[in-house]
């Protein structure tokens, strides 16, 4: 077990937009908790692409199969041309299969109150392979669009055992399989088929069951308080995370981790939001929270609770919170005022 004197390399991105300052302002509260990380600082998005042209540099990722570890701000993607997700590219790069995504309320004013739910998503297949083209007829180059997705039942299994090992680790009792096998059935159909037969090996110890993606979308706004852990494909586990994100509060409260067998990147689940870089007002709480579970990964748990504990007692009331949570706080503010409460 790594103690609290050992450092522990990790590399750093500050990502794009608001991304620098809400890595500021965790770092300014790990320094106060004395974290025992040693930052390795790299460039990826919009700014490796102005210093170098590429917005995921090999350098980057040299040093994160190096450390293993990474704490990174939010990345811009282009929508509809450009170039293609660094997101994406770095959980197919290091192979991080797992995308895990807790949303939990923390807002005793919010709408649901009761919301407990941890949401694990298959990383690396689906649609979000990004195997698509253009078919030209006649004139028309775009006239046709096609995009495949692609499942094998080795990445099926992988994550379904995945799910279920968290669910022991941190006794939660339910598994729900989302999927779309009714109108998938081959896709999605074998996401269900291999996650059933992987469940038989935790009989009596982890309940499944099985929801249809819609469904499960609306049931989430209807009782919320339903699901214990929600285990999906890539493309549903995008949408579904954030639903679940509007649930607890918003975007600015959603942590998520990626994680491989040799490496793990702990980041906020929002975008870059360059509509308010600058402004000092970002929300840096899913970043905080990001690193409460990279405590964890590291086997720092105590620091992990301390930290979330500060960001729940610092949450309890409009005064200090952030704009987007109903307050007036700054980031750098509100920083501050997570310190107060370690």
């Amino acid at each position: 077990m790594t103690t609290h004197t050992e450092k522990i390399p990790c590399t750093l991105i500050r990502g794009d937009g608001i991304g620098p300052e809400i890595v500021d302002a965790a770092l300014h509260i790990l320094d106060a908790m004395k974290a025992p990380f040693d930052w390795r600082e790299q460039t990826a998005g919009l700014v490796a692409i102005e210093r170098g042209g590429d917005p995921l540099p090999e350098t980057t990722l040299a040093n994160m199969r190096e450390t293993k570890l990474a704490l990174k701000g939010p990345l811009t993607t282009p929508v509809g041309s450009g170039f293609r997700s660094v997101n994406v590219r770095l959980r197919e790069a290091l192979q991080l299969y797992a995308n895990v995504r807790p949303g939990l309320s923390l807002i005793p004013d919010g709408r649901f109150t009761d919301v407990d739910v941890v949401l694990i998503r298959e990383n690396t297949g689906g649609f979000y392979v990004g195997v698509e083209h253009f078919i030209p007829i006649g004139d028309d180059p775009r006239a046709v669009a096609e995009a495949s997705g692609f499942l094998t039942r080795e990445n099926c299994t992988r994550i379904a055992k995945f799910a279920f090992e968290y669910a022991l680790r941190t006794n939660r009792q339910k598994v729900t399989v989302v999927h779309k096998a009714n109108i998938l059935k081959k896709l999605t159909g074998l996401f269900l088929e291999t996650v059933t037969n992987v469940s038989a090996a935790y009989a009596g110890k982890v309940e499944l069951e099985e929801r249809i993606v819609d469904n499960c979308a609306m049931q989430l706004v209807l009782n919320p308080s339903q699901f214990d852990i929600i285990l999906t494909t890539n493309m549903f586990g995008d949408i579904l995370s954030d639903e679940i994100a509007g649930i607890i509060g918003g975007l600015g409260l959603a942590p998520g981790a990626n994680i491989g067998e040799d490496a793990a990147m702990f980041e906020a689940v929002h975008g870059s939001a360059p509509d308010i870089a600058g402004q000092n007002i970002a929300n840096p709480t899913a970043l905080l929270l990001a690193a409460a579970m990279m405590f964890d990964h590291c086997d720092l748990s105590d620091m992990g609770n301390r930290l979330r504990h500060a960001i729940t007692q610092t949450l309890q009331t409009p005064s200090t919170r952030t704009r987007d949570l109903g307050g007036k706080l700054s980031t750098t503010d509100f920083a501050k005022a997570v310190i107060d409460r370690l």
